[in-house]
């Protein structure tokens, strides 16, 4: 337990005083008048955070001035802890004073007199350091005990292990306090402070820089001042913290500029730090793909450079140009020296020098280095080595509804009126440019892998035109920043846009990389016809005229429906969404009428396709989603399958947990009351002990005359038991409510989590699941490996 959540328990002044002996790892300590004395440090502690650190320092230094009128030893250190806060001060900083004996002390410590307290603060204000336990616990720890070993307060270094949480305590503690900046200005001051001794510089001409006025720190920015609202969070910082960094960090920070820009800013521009360990084997693939002269006889175009960490790798940077969309990162990379012998220059790629007919023309603009101009025209051997942006209309929907909404509207996305939903992907239109301007250029890529094999990118790879190199993919946790688990590419195509040569990607072979960038293994992308996809392989009954019951989870009516017609004779709705391992987990379910919780996509299901339902539920949720087959579309089977396959999968759907099929009386929508049927029930009422008739006795039918298989009826069995068992027991009002079991044909879902809530309880015996489980994961390694031998995934 971290000392904050201790403190936030405690009942007492001893409680504090424990949790800070503990946090601290105090030896040879006393409590006493003194409330923690060792010979190192004394310590004032209250169990509130009603006193300010100038009154607790008071009260110890009371003790200090008797120690020191006796003679006695004194601690190099001092400190004052309550529940919130704590504070640090060396003894010698406040001994000369006290010397003077000028302070009119109180009766006790604890009865002190304005007096003291007002001339104890006009001294003390500028030799102690505090903070603020909620967010500087371990940096107060560490202070601490490196001041008990040396005898002196050492403030905590900025390294690129705490730079983010550094950058994240100053924006709350000096950046709010500056008066009129922007939130996406912080990053620019925050190296201008840090990167300053209090006196100069540790680099000129950084896009921000720190100046003083009368004493008080001033920003300046673009040409106008900011000062701060309050000094008092500058002064606190500064004090536990060690500026400039060491030099060995200084220009490595710098580069970090982009995992500081603020999350929403950084989202919508698709910044993210290509880590050095990752280009470092960039470097390899293009040296084993080009050759090892490679950085000599190609001229380099990265235009979303960032601050260059692509770059600083290259040997020869008179062949590099460098242009990004902002011209801080431009001002970064020559205050750090990056590639300096390097064309670098602001360009925004996906706007300037676009005609409003499509065209490229660099008057417009008269940014583009004319020996870049002139390289291009001369047909000499072109490299776009880039980290495009990631950054798509649509994208954030889920994640509190902040859609990337406008993103893609760039002058470049007007010309891309033949590539349908790719032209959303800023990636793309980088593509889309280079097409244009460079139609021949090799092209060495970071990105998602979605233009390789993505449904939504057919007609983008149908119009573009390369042959595939060689690459790796690395996984996204290598990249600071980005969430979720999915591969990054890094591929080398050639380009060449004449359509007489079309070079179709049919399948690509990467190495594999993990987060530290060590090759674990080796995959094959496939870009297959969205025809042989497995979502269009089931057959969909035709609806009829009248509305159906819209439900968002297995017994809850949706809120914000989309309209859907019912269809005769179905017994459930398969809800399978997108076609990758990406979404399938959690895009798969079947209930008792339409699904409308998601994204769209599903079909009815009757008698007739129900074996196909099962096999597309099994396959998709067979294989659990990883970071490296997180792109691998679902294809439709390139094997027969047999009977005894078919019933398995019909099996293990009945008795997964996104099996949401269910029984339920009582469902108001559309100024009307409905009713669940549950059609997937596998027992009768009499295998099952059922107090009454269920309505639909389809599955019992339907499994009938079919052969199962001994891993199946095994987990028939099992599943039997839990249902009698469900049956053996009314529960309780509340979950009878919860879980609407009013009717007799209750669903997997209801019995299941019924069966828990009983457990959960403690009233009745308690119901095992663990026969029921081991049968099910026997009939879940036998089908697993089919989903590839039957060729659903490659």
């Amino acid at each position: 337990m971290t000392l904050y959540a201790q403190l936030k328990q405690v009942r007492s002044e001893e409680d504090v005083k424990d949790a800070y002996i503990k946090a601290l790892g105090l030896k040879g300590y006393t409590k006493g008048l003194i409330d923690i004395q060792t010979n190192e440090i004394w310590f004032e502690a209250k169990d509130t955070s009603k006193h300010s650190s100038y009154a607790m320092f008071t009260q110890l230094l009371h003790y200090v001035q008797v120690a020191l009128n006796k003679g006695e030893q004194l601690p190099p250190l001092l400190a004052v802890i309550d529940t919130e806060k704590a504070a640090l001060m060396k003894s010698a900083d406040v001994l000369p004073f006290l010397r003077k004996k000028t302070v009119k002390w109180g009766k006790s410590a604890s009865q002190y007199t304005q007096e003291a307290l007002d001339e104890i603060s006009a001294h003390i204000g500028t030799h102690f350091v505090s903070f603020r336990i909620s967010s500087h616990e371990e940096e107060f720890i560490r202070t601490v005990k490196d001041a008990i070993k040396s005898g002196d307060i050492i403030r905590t270094q900025i390294t690129p292990d705490n730079l983010k949480q550094v950058f994240d305590k100053w924006v709350d503690m000096i950046g709010h306090e500056i008066v009129g900046v922007r939130d996406e200005d912080y990053a620019l001051l925050f190296f201008a402070d840090i990167m300053h001794d209090g006196t100069v510089s540790t680099h000129a001409n950084l896009p921000a820089e720190l100046l003083h006025k009368n004493g008080a720190p001033v920003f300046s920015l673009g040409g106008k001042n900011f000062e701060l609202g309050s000094k008092e969070g500058y002064r606190r910082f500064w004090a536990i913290y060690h500026r400039p960094p060491k030099s060995e960090y200084r220009d490595y920070l710098l580069e970090r500029r982009d995992s500081l820009i603020p999350l929403d800013e950084r989202s919508f521009k698709g910044a993210y730090y290509t880590p050095l360990h990752v280009v470092d084997k960039a470097y390899d693939k293009l040296a084993e793909t080009l050759g090892k002269n490679w950085q000599k006889d190609y001229i380099v175009w990265d235009m979303c450079c960032g601050v260059g960490n692509l770059e600083v790798k290259h040997s020869n940077p008179r062949n590099i140009y460098m242009s990004t969309l902002d011209q801080a990162d431009v001002d970064v990379m020559k205050a750090t020296k990056t590639c300096v012998a390097a064309q670098r220059f602001q360009y925004d790629y996906l706007n300037d020098d676009i005609t409003d007919d499509g065209r490229i023309d660099y008057s417009l603009s008269n940014k583009v280095p004319q020996g870049l101009r002139d390289a291009m025209a001369a047909g000499k051997k072109m490299l776009v080595l880039i980290n495009p942006p990631y950054g798509e209309t649509g994208a954030g929907i889920g994640r509190g509804g902040q859609n990337k909404k406008g993103v893609e509207q760039t002058r470049i996305n007007a010309t891309m009126t033949d590539v349908g939903y790719a032209s959303k992907e800023l990636f793309v239109q980088f593509l889309a440019r280079i097409a244009k301007e460079l139609p021949t250029a090799t092209l060495a890529m970071f990105s998602t892998l979605k233009y390789v094999n993505a449904p939504n990118f057919e007609k983008f790879r149908a119009n573009w035109n390369a042959d595939y190199q060689g690459g790796f993919v690395v996984h996204s946790k290598a990249f600071d920043g980005l969430t979720g688990d999915f591969p990054i590419g890094f591929l080398i195509w050639k380009t060449s846009q004449d359509a007489r040569k079309k070079m179709p990607i049919t399948e690509i072979s990467v190495e594999v990389l993990n987060r530290k960038a060590l090759q674990i293994g080796e995959k094959k992308f496939y870009n297959l016809p969205s025809s042989t996809y497995l979502n269009v392989w089931m057959d969909k009954p035709e609806t009829n005229d009248e509305l159906a019951l819209p439900l968002s989870n297995a017994i809850k009516v949706s809120s914000n429906p989309r309209l859907k017609k019912s269809c005769d004779a179905m017994v459930g709705y398969l809800y399978a969404s997108n076609n990758d391992l990406q979404h399938a987990g959690q895009e798969t379910l079947i209930t008792s009428s339409i699904f409308t919780g998601g994204n769209g996509g599903g079909a009815y299901v009757n008698r007739q396709n129900l074996w196909q339902a099962a096999v597309v539920f099994a396959v998709r949720l067979l294989i659990k989603h990883s970071w490296i087959n997180h792109n691998d579309q679902f294809l439709q089977s390139s094997e027969p399958l047999t009977d005894e396959f078919k019933i398995d999968c019909l099996v293990w759907m009945l008795f997964h947990g996104k099996n949401l099929t269910a029984g339920a009386n009582g469902l108001e929508w559309n100024g009307r009351t409905w009713s669940l049927v549950n059609h997937f029930i596998p027992f009768t009422e009499a295998e099952v002990g059922a107090p009454d008739r269920f309505e639909s006795d389809f599955m019992v039918q339907y499994l009938a005359d079919k052969a199962l298989s001994p891993e199946a009826q095994t987990v028939l069995d099992a599943g039997r038991a839990l249902w009698q068992a469900y049956f053996a027991h009314t529960d309780v009002r509340a979950v009878r409510d919860e879980f609407k079991l009013n009717r007799a044909d209750a669903g997997w879902y209801q019995i299941r989590n019924a069966l828990k809530a009983r457990n959960a309880s403690g009233d009745t015996a308690p119901v095992g699941f663990g026969r029921f489980d081991q049968a099910y994961q026997a009939l879940s390694e036998k089908l697993r490996p089919q989903v590839y031998s039957l060729g659903f995934l490659r």
